[in-house]
């Protein structure tokens, strides 16, 4: 069965572009959300529940299904476990084809790529942050309060969380100046 699935998205608010498309298309059934929010995708869930083995989920566009490349990865990943395909008439995608790459073996390759340039910007990031003398991490905790957890603890009057009540210093936080 060859299903639909649409939602609103800033050029096309009533999804009557996308509509026409996919009726071109000739889908048997559509869904639609009501609103364009990533939050509560309601007929999302109810379409892919609803797949049967080589039903395949046409759009317009690859963004109107997911909202991120992880997004797409999960959506992928529920649409072949139920042995159904995906296509995307826009970015000319179509899982049903088996030559060469199959498209989310492509997909979770970008994801990764993705996370590893995030990781690597964020490394450089911290590290000219440091270079220009900026302290990164948490910030620490004033000196009078670990001095006066320090002292509780060792005086063995109180309990961890009394500690942790009166100066707002964690345990892991005493027992990491403990052993400094």
């Amino acid at each position: 069965m060859l299903i639909g699935y649409m939602r609103p998205v800033q050029e096309d608010s009533n999804c009557q572009f996308q509509k026409e498309k996919l009726q071109q298309q000739n889908c048997e059934k559509l869904f639609i959300e009501e609103h364009s929010s990533a939050k509560k995708r309601v007929r999302l869930k109810s379409m892919i529940k609803d797949l049967n083995k080589d039903d395949k989920i046409i759009v317009a566009r690859l963004y109107i299904l997911a909202d991120s490349t992880r997004h797409l990865v999960e959506i992928l990943d529920l649409v072949q476990e139920k042995g159904a395909y995906l296509q995307s008439l826009y970015e000319n995608i179509d899982t049903s084809n088996h030559e060469g790459y199959q498209f989310i073996d492509i997909v979770k390759c970008l994801l990764e790529f993705q996370s590893d340039v995030i990781s690597e910007r964020t490394k450089k990031g911290l590290d000219d942050a440091r270079k220009r003398g900026v302290n990164t991490g948490r910030p620490r905790k004033p000196d009078e309060n670990v001095q006066r957890a320090i002292e509780m603890y060792q005086s063995k009057k109180y309990s961890l969380s009394e500690i942790r009540e009166t100066t707002g210093i964690s345990k892991s936080t005493l027992y990491r100046y403990l052993e400094s």
